[in-house]
């Protein structure tokens, strides 16, 4: 997206960074912003406002999936965005820790979706800007986690799914100040937290107390990295000091990585031949039944007519996996009417106390790209929607948690089982 940055500086390396971006500000020439007033009383109905939102089309960014064409094309000094894989992490020192690490109901470390790079040049510190979304791969938990949303964060709700915002300034400690040329010649930055040897996600805080060398993230992640073998390597290390690993990651169960890449979604309708709006997935040819089944089990009329709204939308593009606008005013494309939170449920950003306002928006398009099968238990969701800080707070620590909403296939339907 073509925007102005206000900062000093080479324009030319600025202009070459922001060809480098993947998914951008929207909002740089809005200059009065004043968030929308949502509906608090009736969070199962559309109210006047929210039908108007919907008539009258933002400019969205649209996030598209491929695999990455290069072996460093995804690398943090690259400032990417991408699905799957291990996250790079912006800041490579300062991770989160502790619980913010992991699901709040099985406690379990979470497992990385995506990570989005959404710098904002209108403030200096935040040049770099990345949101990386994590959660829980079991639906049980997601199951749980829509009852746990709509709780306030004095009652602690216990979640699933979690937000991490980094930013940095353009002159940091960790990256150059010049944009990346992005030609494999790109020198990555000298200091990173050491990771743990099982999920390479979370920092390893927790060593082995035989061989010293494998680090771990949780005393979980330990017995895994145990019971698939990692006493064998104790073993050799004892008897060859200098034994290396074989694999610095043992664990085989991440998502599989993609770059995201993005474009701006069009305002005329993409018709397929025969004069149908395309709903599959275009590039594999492939129907998710399961996705387009959802209209059947919508009973409300104000259901079937956000069905139609966000299907017809969505089908411009079929593969898309995100939406990103973070223009004053912006709305989620709702694939339901039942299920949304009201203004008071999306709660003030935890640092500054600020408002939090729609940034992005998860597709479920994304589970057929990791191979997710379309099974009763599988993960599964309409749309996880991503709340954030509106002035970017600079607040406190390095990564700052900010707020998920999960709306599943069918909320009259959804029980915990």
């Amino acid at each position: 997206m073509s925007r102005q940055n206000d900062l000093t500086g080479d324009s030319t390396s600025v202009e070459n960074l922001r060809r480098t971006l993947r998914i951008t500000s929207l909002d740089d020439d809005e200059e009065d912003e004043s968030p929308v007033e949502n509906n608090t009383n009736q969070i199962t109905q559309l109210s006047e406002d929210d039908e108007e939102d919907e008539d009258d089309e933002m400019e969205v960014t649209l996030g598209l999936v491929e695999k990455p064409k290069h072996d460093w094309s995804l690398v943090p000094h690259l400032f990417p965005s991408k699905a799957g894989g291990f996250p790079a992490w912006l800041d490579p020192i300062n991770l989160p820790s502790g619980s913010s690490t992991v699901c709040a109901i099985c406690g379990d470390p979470l497992q990385f979706l995506l990570q989005v790079y959404a710098p904002l040049f209108e403030k200096k510190s935040t040049f770099h800007r990345t949101l990386f979304i994590f959660m829980c791969p079991s639906m049980k938990c997601l199951l749980q986690d829509q009852h746990e949303q709509w709780k306030r964060p004095s009652d602690s709700p216990s979640r699933s799914v979690k937000v991490f915002r980094c930013q940095l300034p353009r002159s940091n400690q960790f990256y150059s100040y010049e944009a990346p040329k992005r030609n494999g010649t790109d020198k990555p930055s000298e200091v990173k937290a050491i990771l743990c040897s099982w999920c390479g996600t979370w920092k390893g805080c927790s060593v082995c107390g035989s061989c010293k060398r494998a680090r771990y993230c949780s005393e979980k992640h330990q017995a895994s990295h145990w019971r698939i073998g990692h006493n064998i390597e104790c073993r050799k290390l004892a008897v060859d000091p200098q034994h290396t690993n074989s694999s610095s990651v043992a664990c085989n169960t991440v998502w599989p990585q993609f770059e995201i890449v993005n474009e701006d979604e069009p305002e005329v309708d993409t018709m397929s031949e025969n004069g149908d709006y395309a709903t599959a997935l275009a590039s594999a040819g492939h129907v998710d039944e399961g996705f387009n089944s959802l209209l059947d089990s919508f009973e409300a009329d104000a259901d079937k007519k956000s069905w139609a709204t966000f299907q017809e939308r969505v089908s411009r593009v079929p593969e898309q996996v995100l939406r990103y606008c973070r223009s004053a005013g912006a709305t989620p494309l709702w694939p339901m009417s039942s299920g949304r939170p009201s203004k008071t449920d999306v709660p003030k950003c935890n640092y500054c106390g600020g408002p939090r306002s729609f940034e992005l928006q998860i597709l479920p398009q994304l589970l057929y790209y990791f191979g997710v099968q379309n099974d009763v238990n599988s993960l599964d969701w309409s749309t996880i929607v991503i709340y954030t800080c509106e002035a970017s707070c600079d607040e406190s620590i390095a990564y700052k948690e900010e707020f998920a909403w999960v709306q599943l296939p069918s909320q009259s339907t959804t029980t915990l089982g």
